[in-house]
């Protein structure tokens, strides 16, 4: 198969498995773009407790989050462990698109995406995983959002090198898949499935939709080398 065919292969079957994800949940833009903060190194169920805390007390609109201290802000979130750095990149990322668009987030996210991407990265604590999910859950662009499961799950695969970087995963399958929103938004989401279910530290290969793809790679170490198909 291609790589595009194989891509295809393993987002249906993944798809056959899980269904539809509906992902990202939120009932705003910003909401949107604060979970994909909040979200680092946590759980969702964490996320939730966080931004039903922040409603209750007003504070999830993207001005309220501009004029509250950060010390409020914090201790609001403190279920999203972090806290404090978490508060710090919300306060940062409220900053800008108040200073700049004056919180106009229609007129934020009408520019092409990689001027767009360029411009979240420049903004203090915003990495490539969280620019990507704010372009992508929040403002409908055509990125693909890629985290630690899909580097655990497409080495595994043998696709991915251990040492590969973000941007080669992204670049893969952007390159590989058509550039289609609801089909990057969905894909991302069933991965995160995939590797919080079944394929974690300790894989349950037994139940993977994916085992008869091909011998997912057994790790010495961390350290067997394998290649990125291009």
């Amino acid at each position: 198969m291609s790589n595009q065919e194989t891509l295809l292969e393993i987002y249906k079957r993944l798809l056959e498995y899980f269904g539809h994800r509906n992902w990202w949940p939120g009932e705003t833009t910003w909401e949107i773009m604060v979970g994909a903060i909040l979200t680092q190194n946590v759980s969702w169920s964490n996320v939730e407790k966080a931004i039903n805390n922040l409603k209750e007390t007003g504070l999830l609109e993207l001005e309220a989050i501009y004029r509250a201290p950060e010390a409020e802000i914090a201790q609001l979130i403190r279920p999203t462990r972090y806290y404090n750095m978490k508060a710090k990149k919300l306060k940062a990322l409220a900053g800008y698109l108040m200073d700049k668009y004056g919180g106009d987030l229609e007129s934020f996210f009408d520019k092409p995406l990689e001027e767009l991407r360029e411009e979240l990265l420049a903004i203090w604590g915003i990495g490539p995983e969280t620019a990507d999910s704010i372009l992508l859950y929040a403002g409908g662009k055509a990125t693909f959002v890629v985290d630690a499961y899909t580097k655990r799950i497409f080495h595994r695969l043998g696709i991915f090198p251990i040492q590969v970087s973000y941007e080669e995963m992204r670049g893969f399958f952007m390159k590989h898949l058509p550039s289609d929103v609801a089909l990057f938004n969905d894909y991302h989401a069933q991965i995160v499935a995939l590797g919080h279910h079944i394929c974690q530290n300790k894989p349950c290969c037994s139940e993977c939709p994916l085992e008869s793809l091909g011998k997912c790679t057994k790790l010495i170490n961390g350290h067997k080398e394998q290649r990125i198909i291009k």
